[in-house]
């Protein structure tokens, strides 16, 4: 059974040792002279420090193609003509199956034909030492992004190869990716990622741990969100983690955005050991987008306007072409000019808007209750309480494909946009709160003239990319 402990220095050389050995490309790590390797690297480069100081929101794309040469002219274009001050390096759907020799054969036909065979950055086949012709091919700081259930030799090669920041988490990774999986399985291999990272950074190098804050993607309340990335915050600074950044997914309302990255923070400095670093990213909107690049453009705004009141330490930008899938570098580059202009437009100026602080002081009373809820199942232990909570229905996310989540908690918006849950199921939340959700709701479906049901939360879904909100019915459009 396993337990948030921290893994002992010479059960992780044994496994160590052995995830190495599952590609030719493992042999080449060696941690000694990766510590050297990164001592080596200029401040701009170091992921941490750069994020941590700061002093407006950053902003940071996604992308990933295979072959060394494109990623390295990819993220030169998003730094100069994007403007981005951090960048990610997306790794592709083989390798976050550990799928290498399928990855080996898209990377090889990738340099033959001269097309992007695979729909990221193979780093596993690339090796430590493609990966530190790219570390040092750019001026920015670069993070590794994936998606990826079991990522242990991901962490090894990437880490060696002088990447400083890592995305994921045993739970974000799991529930809104993976049905292979388990929760107990996940969480025990991410042990291992969180306690590599600790162990370069009791050497001097800290290394960036991020949890993948927007989980499905799909109406998440702000709380089981939040909750979630505490725990995986909490899992890493065990392991020895000292920089840590939670994040979350924008849901659209105003208000509800700023109020939930503001408790992000208030509850990441609570909650997580104070020799830890806590920043917060924000995610533009994760769901579907609007076919027309215009109305894509208004949704990229709305982000930015949410970044400059709420100030997260860095948002992770869309661009207008999220419908037709991966967007050209053109297209990626506008969307953070897009972002940081509105940023810079609004961030100096004093916005007040009602209801901030109302709103935050309920998410954070319903991420207490997760939270305590967590601790009980687990008689104080976070790992198997969160493992059982899942299993009884206590903590859920709506949308999860995985076989540790029940996905029967079902979110709808009220009659301001926000997300408030229609559907409790098991969930484990105080009545006075589950009465405000019902309240709210309750006030929409009356403003709409139709009873509460699951219709509302299909046409919530589908709302942003059919250029509104509130998913409300037609003979309702004039409310």
């Amino acid at each position: 059974m396993i337990r948030d402990e921290r893994i002992p220095a010479e059960e992780l050389r044994r496994i160590d040792e052995e995830i190495r050995a599952d590609w030719p490309t493992g042999a080449d790590v060696d941690f000694d002279e990766a510590i050297a390797y990164h001592e080596s690297l200029p401040a701009s480069k170091r992921f941490a420090d750069v994020l941590e100081e700061a002093t407006k929101p950053l902003l940071q794309p996604r992308a990933g193609v295979p072959r060394l040469d494109d990623q390295v002219e990819l993220l030169e274009y998003l730094h100069g003509e994007g403007k981005a001050d951090l960048l990610p390096t997306t790794i592709d759907s083989y390798t976050r199956d550990n799928e290498y020799e399928k990855a080996q054969e898209g990377l090889e036909n990738a340099r033959e034909s001269g097309e992007d065979t695979l729909n990221g950055f193979p780093a596993v086949n690339h090796g430590v030492s493609g990966c530190r012709e790219l570390i040092e091919a750019i001026d920015a700081p670069i993070e590794v992004r994936h998606g990826t259930p079991d990522a242990r030799l991901l962490a090894a090669i990437t880490f060696a190869g002088g990447f400083q920041s890592f995305e994921g988490g045993p739970i974000s990774y799991n529930i809104p990716y993976t049905k292979r999986h388990g929760l107990e399985e996940t969480i025990e291999k991410w042990q291992f990622v969180d306690r590599l990272a600790g162990a370069y950074t009791e050497r001097g190098v800290r290394i960036n741990r991020e949890p993948f804050g927007p989980l499905t993607g799909t109406l998440v309340p702000p709380s089981i969100a939040i909750a979630i990335m505490l725990v995986e915050g909490q899992l890493a600074a065990t392991q020895g983690v000292r920089s840590v950044t939670l994040g979350y997914g924008q849901v659209g309302n105003v208000v509800q955005d700023v109020a939930a990255l503001n408790a992000l923070q208030k509850l990441g400095d609570e909650f997580l050991p104070d020799e830890v670093v806590v920043t917060t990213v924000f995610h533009e909107w994760m769901g579907g987008f609007p076919p027309d690049e215009a109305r894509a453009n208004g949704v990229i705004s709305l982000g930015g306007m949410t970044a400059a009141i709420a100030r997260p330490d860095k948002v992770i930008t869309k661009s207008p072409q999220e419908f037709q899938g991966v967007p050209t570098k053109e297209a990626n580059a506008s969307g953070l000019r897009t972002t940081r202009q509105v940023i810079d437009m609004a961030i100096e100026q004093e916005i007040d808007i009602d209801g901030i602080a109302e709103e935050q002081d309920l998410i954070e009373r319903e991420t207490r209750c997760l939270m305590d809820t967590i601790l009980e199942h687990g008689d104080g232990d976070v790992v198997q309480g969160t493992i059982k909570a899942f299993d009884s229905g206590a903590l859920d996310v709506p949308f999860a494909p995985s076989d540790s989540a029940r996905g029967a908690v079902l979110p709808a918006r009220d009659d301001d946009g926000r997300v408030r849950i229609f559907e409790w199921a098991d969930l484990a939340m105080d009545d006075d709160i589950k009465e405000i959700h019902g309240a709210r709701l309750s006030r929409r479906a009356d403003t709409e003239g139709r009873d509460q049901s699951f219709r509302m939360v299909a046409d919530d879904v589908d709302a942003i990319s059919d250029g509104k909100l509130i998913g409300r019915p037609q003979n309702a459009g004039d409310v």
